[in-house]
Formats: C-alpha cells, sequence, structure tokens
C-alpha cells in the first residue's frame, strides 16, 4: 500500500513539476493596423505608412519636395476634433524620409488623419483624409 501511495504521490509530484516547469504561452499581441499613404501634386509627394496606436499615430515614409512645399499631417479624433499635429516647415527640392509620431491623446487614438502638401505660406495644394481601419 506504502509503495502504490508513493508511486501515485511521485507521479503527481512529476507532472506538477513539468506542468510549472513549461513555459507559459506566449502572449500574442495584435499587430496594430496600418494605412498605406500617397499624395502627389505634381512633381512633389508624401509616401508611407501610418500605423494607428492606441494614443499616437506614426507615420514612416518619404517626402519629396519639388518647388518649395511642407509636409503637414493632423491626427483627428472621432467627433473631429484635432488631436494634435506635426510638419515639416518649408522645404525646397529634397528628398528624405519622414518618421514620426503624432499624439493623439484620446480614448482609442485618431479616428482619422489629414496628410497635406502645402506651400509656403501653408495654402494646402492637396490633402487626403485616411481613416482609421
Amino acid at each position: 500500500m506504502k509503495t502504490h501511495l508513493a508511486a501515485a504521490l511521485g507521479s503527481v509530484v512529476l507532472t506538477a513539476g513539468a506542468l510549472l516547469g513549461a513555459p507559459a504561452a506566449g502572449a500574442q499581441t495584435a499587430a496594430y493596423p496600418t494605412t498605406a499613404v500617397d499624395v502627389t501634386f505634381d512633381d512633389s509627394y508624401l509616401r508611407g505608412t501610418v500605423t494607428w496606436y492606441n494614443r499616437s499615430v506614426a507615420f514612416n515614409g518619404t517626402f519629396r519636395a519639388v518647388g518649395c512645399h511642407r509636409a503637414w499631417f493632423g491626427a483627428h479624433g472621432a467627433s473631429g476634433n484635432e488631436l494634435g499635429t506635426w510638419s515639416t516647415g518649408t522645404q525646397c527640392d529634397v528628398t528624405y524620409p519622414i518618421n514620426i509620431a503624432i499624439p493623439a491623446d484620446a480614448p482609442g487614438g485618431a479616428a482619422y488623419v489629414r496628410v497635406c502638401i502645402d506651400d509656403a505660406k501653408t495654402n494646402s495644394f492637396k490633402c487626403i483624409r485616411y481613416t482609421r481601419p
């Protein structure tokens, strides 16, 4: 009887040890949604990807200014209120990468982003609204 009890107890200890020593199942985090961006005005353009985070929006891409232009980004909440903006300032005849984060400090983050190419006086030549997927 003691032998059977010892064997049963040993089996329980081994099983518990195996379970406790096993690596925990990795928590799978869902990828943040992304949206492709392409705003073109004549030979100038903004191309890249918007990544939608919970309290910000990131843009990673390229700005090409032929002549003098400015890239402008505005993050907006569901009611249309502006949550955050970012711009390059006026750039003339350049191409360079933009990797930025725009604050969108509201529950759920930004509902949409306006991406614009402006002139040196901040008159918008071309704007496109990108909605969170």
